[in-house]
């Protein structure tokens, strides 16, 4: 007897829990607001995850956790460097040109103020002089292009240095 009111027990406080839960996704769902049901869901998972009480953040109420970002000392530096994919918070550059080379294939090969090389990879021309002030964008699929205000042009390049 004592054995079938603790199953009964058992079962009447798992079913309340599972209702708990039900009844605080309903009120997650409620939100209109995509940031507090996202804020909501999260919470929700949080104290599950966690056993805390089970209460709903109050609808309206963003609570947003502020998110660290660590960026390096100098992030133009890493900017355009494949192998270092940390500088995804920057987008353009702009540089200064100290030199001009170009190679057997008339692309140019670009030194910056700065110590940066690069390289044009596409074929058409473009006039730079030293000195000049051009600036170096993210492009699709992971390549590069260099520019300058004054003109409506630009060329790929890669980073060599």
């Amino acid at each position: 007897m004592r054995l079938r009111w603790i199953t009964a027990v058992a079962i009447l406080v798992s079913a309340n829990a599972t209702a708990g839960i039900e009844q605080q996704l309903s009120a997650c769902a409620a939100n209109t607001d995509k940031l507090d049901r996202l804020i909501c869901y999260d919470a929700l998972a949080q104290r599950i995850k966690t056993k805390g009480p089970a209460t709903p953040p109050v609808a309206g109420a963003a609570t947003v956790a502020a998110v660290p970002v660590t960026l390096p000392a100098n992030i133009e530096d890493e900017f355009g460097n494949l192998k270092k994919e940390k500088a995804d918070a920057i987008e353009k550059i702009y540089l200064e040109v100290a030199s001009i080379k170009k190679d057997p294939y008339g692309a140019l090969k670009l030194s910056f103020t700065n110590g940066q090389v690069w390289k044009q990879t596409d074929g058409r021309r473009f006039k730079v002089k030293v000195n000049q002030s051009v600036f170096i964008e993210k492009a699709a699929l992971g390549s590069f292009i260099l520019g300058s205000d004054d003109r409506n042009s630009t060329i790929r390049v890669k980073r060599l240095k």
